[in-house]
């Protein structure tokens, strides 16, 4: 599947600085809502941007990966929570009511016959997989299935709704070790700078961990690109997640990016479309070890550091606040000229 992701169109930044100047206040004295606001502007080529009808996608999948014991999670798990998020008590329940998002959940590839009629989209690729310390975790037909039906949700999204801000969250047992490995390969880390305790590993856990990851890539054979290492290594939630940031791209949306996976995520992403990152803000930087520097890798900065380590999308939504904050204060502060008040700086 091919998408159209355009760089950011900059003839009208001069326009959003002068507004963003002329409000009453001293010039940066807003530090970061500035630099979101000119963000959303440039996204959305205005210099009154809107922020309409948030959704969080939350994909869930299982890992073959975790039959090694790099994870405190049994993969039951995964299925569990992913029914528990459809009743309403979860985590990231809360705060998409709170901040009034959609919340829309995607099975991918968990393993296990979910019944329909629970609100969950079934886009089940396979019942998890493969274990990558083996070979590869999936086909490259699986992933560009994922890829498209990732960027479908997010069609669907777009034809029934007037969204323009999205956000994505997994479930996935295991899934740090996908997430660690693309870091590394994508990044060029040390592989042991990327891996951290996931669910909750202690110290020999995380050694054990870190064995396995080694061995997983000392086993790679797969060919020397970007498309061949998604594969061997990815989850089918991930992929999902990919196809649907890419979606939300090409759509020129504004995708809020949430912790260590989903920043995995779009770093794989822009393997193959450098340019989604102009179309991304990232809410939170999160409590897993590799996450900090992942981001400095990327070159650029979380709004949040809540030492959140959840994913299903909370960062992200924890962060849209600060977000709508920089949207009301281009649209609602008023200029100098506009009020009479002389500018004092």
């Amino acid at each position: 599947m091919k998408f159209t992701i355009n760089p950011l169109d900059h003839q009208i930044e001069p326009q959003i600085t002068d507004k963003i100047d002329n409000l009453t206040k001293p010039k940066g004295s807003l530090g970061r809502l500035e630099e979101i606001a000119k963000k959303i502007c440039l996204i959305q080529q205005t210099l009154t941007p809107e922020l309409r009808s948030p959704h969080n996608v939350l994909f869930a999948a299982d890992h073959g990966i975790l039959e090694e014991g790099v994870s405190v999670s049994p993969k039951e798990v995964t299925w569990q929570q992913l029914s528990h998020f459809s009743k309403g008590g979860a985590g990231i329940n809360f705060l998409c009511e709170q901040h009034g998002f959609r919340l829309v959940l995607v099975d991918a590839g968990t393993d296990y016959d979910i019944p329909s009629g629970h609100g969950i989209i079934d886009m089940k690729v396979r019942k998890g997989t493969r274990n990558f310390l083996h070979g590869p975790a999936m086909t490259i037909t699986e992933m560009e299935l994922c890829i498209e039906r990732g960027a479908k949700v997010v069609k669907d999204i777009i034809a029934t709704t007037d969204c323009n801000v999205i956000s994505f969250g997994e479930m996935g047992s295991g899934n740090t070790s996908p997430s660690a490995i693309w870091m590394h390969l994508f990044t060029g880390i040390e592989l042991n700078k990327c891996i951290g305790a996931g669910a909750g590993l202690d110290t020999p856990g995380v050694k054990h961990k870190a064995e396995v990851l080694s061995a997983a890539l000392a086993n790679y054979h797969g060919e020397d690109d970007a498309k061949s290492k998604v594969a061997w290594f990815g989850g089918y939630e991930m992929v999902m997640a990919m196809g649907a940031m890419l979606q939300a791209a090409e759509s020129g949306m504004l995708i809020i990016v949430d912790g260590f996976i989903m920043t995995a995520v779009i770093l794989a992403a822009s393997q193959f479309y450098p340019h989604i990152l102009d179309y991304a803000v990232f809410g939170h930087q999160g409590d897993e070890s590799g996450h900090k520097l992942m981001l400095e890798a990327m070159k650029v900065r979380a709004l949040l550091h809540l030492d959140l380590r959840l994913g299903e999308g909370t960062g992200a939504v924890c962060a849209y606040p600060i977000i709508e904050s920089a949207v009301r204060m281009i649209n609602r502060m008023d200029s100098f000229q506009s009020v009479n008040v002389t500018k004092y700086f």
